[in-house]
């Protein structure tokens, strides 16, 4: 197998284009027409009418999960694609976004497409700006001439318009795998924050070994309980659900101990009207030395960026914990509580405490590279972590994997 970075098409070379539609398309809940093609978002058209966050915005529209799914004989494939890149003023370029091709579920291949759009952001300013570049074309050759089921995940940190596709032999739709649907929502970790590439990322790992088709709800930053997610969640078809719930609550100081309780409630009533007795776990935060005993907000600490290196603190006083400000100890407690009260009359609940995950002797072993966000390595195990404990017979989703 090779690939091509940015290759020109090949006029004699027969491409078939087919149109980039739902039917070959996987992990997006909305398609948005652009001028180019089409943008795979993560949350319907309808709640993004519903909030003015920019981070959000950005976050929903980065296709964690999101892939191209589908059956052909073709030995060479094109994509067009029109990614949008960041670039953080003062620090080193960020890495390409990286496209991972799976062939009948294994990895063949990798890419990453040059060019695109750049949004500049200047953290310290609080301030964006945005410059449009060119569409870039993605080749991979020398692919086995017989037919196969194709995946192509889209770089999980890199907003991306797909504009063409095109292969040497005709594209269907993949058959039904017959595996079962894994809704996950979660934060920057769930994201994918500091992992390398898509399929690396650690509900895809999970989602992997568990043998289940994955939907990623993991939005940088924004894990923040609100309505219109639980909302789509409820309207999402799915055999299994997680919540991965805490961290962004914190760092971004968004309530006190009086709204969180509700509002996990409010949650986990909105999500249980479309999904009665679907199997649903609650996760808590996995280890954050800085914040299990220090409320939010966090923020970035610029002393290390020119070098590439980015660290996040503490800026709350443990004192405040007095009058309801969150931490992550203080979160698990109330979120144990929650489930173990709810479980009563849903024995479809489950809670899992995310240091079973990343712990102490984990951050010991791996620590967290800017005190926030696991690393790749640490991905890995968390993936393999959760697979076993919530894929196991006597997990949460025990028995409903493939």
């Amino acid at each position: 197998m090779h690939t091509d970075t940015d290759a020109t098409p090949d006029a004699g070379h027969g491409w078939i284009t087919t149109p980039i539609t739902a039917d070959i398309l996987r992990g997006a809940l909305d398609l948005e027409q652009t001028e180019h093609g089409v943008l795979p978002h993560r949350l319907p058209a309808w709640a993004r009418a519903q909030w003015s966050d920019g981070q959000l915005a950005m976050a929903e529209s980065q296709p964690s999960g999101v892939r191209l799914v589908f059956r052909t004989r073709a030995t060479a494939i094109e994509l067009d694609t029109l990614p949008t890149k960041r670039d953080y003023v003062g620090a080193p370029p960020r890495p390409e976004g990286l496209y991972d091709l799976l062939v009948d579920g294994r990895l063949a291949g990798q890419g990453a497409v040059n060019g695109g759009n750049t949004l500049t952001i200047d953290m310290t300013a609080g301030t964006f700006e945005r410059r449009s570049g060119p569409i870039g074309t993605l080749r991979f050759t020398e692919l086995p001439d017989a037919a196969k089921d194709i995946e192509i995940w889209l770089p999980h940190n890199e907003t991306t318009e797909l504009v063409a596709l095109r292969t040497d032999a005709p594209v269907e739709p993949a058959p039904d795998s017959g595996r079962k649907v894994w809704l996950h929502h979660g934060s920057s970790i769930s994201h994918g924050s500091d992992a390398v590439s898509p399929t690396s990322i650690w509900p895809a790992l999970a989602a992997s070994l568990g043998g289940v088709e994955l939907i990623n709800l993991g939005f940088g930053g924004s894990a923040l309980l609100d309505p219109f997610t639980a909302r789509a969640m409820r309207d999402t078809p799915a055999d299994l659900i997680s919540l991965k719930i805490g961290i962004n609550v914190v760092n971004a100081d968004l309530m006190r101990l009086r709204a969180f309780g509700p509002a996990v409630h409010g949650f986990l009533d909105t999500i249980r009207e479309g999904h009665p007795t679907t199997p649903l776990l609650v996760l808590s935060p996995i280890l954050c030395p800085i914040h299990e005993d220090t409320p939010g907000p966090s923020a970035p600490d610029f002393g290390d960026l020119g070098s590439g290196r980015l660290q996040f603190i503490a800026m709350g006083d443990p004192a405040e914990r007095a009058s309801g400000k969150l931490t992550l100890n203080i979160i698990r407690e109330e979120l144990a509580g929650i489930v173990e009260q709810r479980a009563a009359g849903d024995p479809h609940l489950f809670y899992l405490d995310g240091r079973e995950l990343y712990g102490d002797a984990d951050f010991a072993e791996l620590p967290l590279p800017d005190q926030v966000h696991p690393d790749a390595a640490t991905h890995r195990r968390m993936g393999e972590r959760f697979a076993k404990l919530a894929f196991a017979e006597v997990g949460a989703f025990g028995g409903q994997g493939a």
